[in-house]
């Protein structure tokens, strides 16, 4: 009989048990008093053509995820491979033969752009690095970028302090493509920008992952955005992911408390739908990512929290195809411990919890 998984196509992106830990420093003699768990075992894998979006409040390290995987910080252990290959393996001589084909857009295009230099040199300045290029076909492939992006040609001899936020945004973009990677992680690249333009630079990545075949990295705070670009989508709650799910499901469905949370604050534009809806306010601070819970790392937060939550942290398990939540109410124990209703059946003790909190 024929192996069927052996067809199956590798994802593009694999990232395994990610850990991204800063380490906190105190006294004249600057002595290691602890870590800052910025990423805390994090794994996921982004099919080629795709898009993951990646969600949580700020602070969550979903920004620190990104700069993991493309290396721009060095993480404390996991693996992360790109076309089968582990990016965190490679010395740095290899590395550097890779970034063409990993890139970044970043938050604030004012800030990563250099003031001092024209769009021509910023664009130009992969091509620089990382080819021989003549200086005719460099310009060549400058305007080329600038086409894509949706810039004028005559934009090339400015400076970025000429620019407003959505056009400095697509200089970014166009850096990005220079070398026509494979993957980019976009960093909240519309958090920076007007309501307005947010949906002019959504639509133009989705027409460059259309026409490039780009695989997407989306880290984003802002849901709608998301549920509107992304294929699949990992919610992260300090440094850890809390639920990962294709993206229709989790909107219609969402299964894990936090995303109930999060889905519940996301604005919605018809008033009756709004006024229907059940409208879930989290009470607490969230943890110190350098001292979280024993158990679950929501459990200070959870309306629906019981005893298990407190002392075992749950894994991130497949409940259904295609959807893994990290929490005790959908885990097998739980479940065989409950009534045999099937998935998500929930013991006597969080059945009780729940009428509580609902009261």
């Amino acid at each position: 009989m024929r192996d069927l998984t052996a067809d199956a196509p590798q994802p593009l992106v694999r990232v395994e048990g990610l850990k991204m830990y800063f380490p906190i420093r105190t006294g004249l003699l600057r002595q290691h008093t602890g870590d800052v768990k910025a990423v805390d075992d994090v794994s996921f894998t982004i099919p080629a053509g795709e898009t993951l979006g990646l969600v949580g409040e700020s602070g969550c390290g979903k920004s620190t995820v990104g700069r993991a995987i493309l290396r721009l910080y060095e993480p404390t252990a996991g693996r992360v491979e790109i076309e089968g290959e582990d990016v965190l393996a490679l010395p740095p001589n290899r590395l550097r033969k890779k970034r063409p084909t990993m890139q970044m857009v970043f938050q604030d295009p004012q800030a990563s752009l250099n003031p001092r230099m024209t769009v021509a040199s910023i664009i130009a300045e992969p091509l620089e690095e990382h080819t021989d290029w003549p200086r005719a076909r460099k310009t060549e492939r400058v305007y080329e970028l600038l086409d894509a992006v949706g810039l004028n040609r005559r934009f090339a001899n400015r400076y970025p302090h000429e620019f407003s936020g959505g056009q400095r945004q697509r200089i970014g973009i166009a850096r990005a493509l220079a070398l026509n990677p494979k993957f980019i992680v976009c960093d909240e690249p519309i958090a920076a920008l007007d309501v307005s333009i947010q949906a002019q630079v959504v639509n133009l990545l989705e027409d460059l992952q259309e026409k490039l075949g780009l695989t997407y990295l989306f880290i984003s705070h802002d849901l709608s955005m998301v549920r509107h670009l992304a294929t699949r989508v990992a919610v992260m709650y300090l440094g850890r992911i809390a639920e990962l799910s294709n993206s229709a499901a989790l909107y219609a469905n969402p299964l894990h408390p936090y995303t109930q949370a999060l889905l519940s604050a996301v604005n919605e534009p018809d008033p009756e739908l709004a006024a229907r809806r059940n409208r879930i306010i989290l009470t607490g601070d969230v943890p110190s990512p350098a001292n979280p819970p024993a158990g679950c790392t929501f459990c200070t937060r959870c309306p629906k929290v019981f005893d298990r939550c407190r002392i075992e942290r749950p894994d991130l398990v497949e409940v259904e195809p295609g959807r893994q939540v990290a929490c005790h109410l959908y885990t097998e124990k739980t479940n065989q411990a409950g009534s045999t209703g099937g998935f998500g059946a929930l013991s006597h003790r969080q059945q009780t919890n729940q009428q509580g909190v609902s009261r």
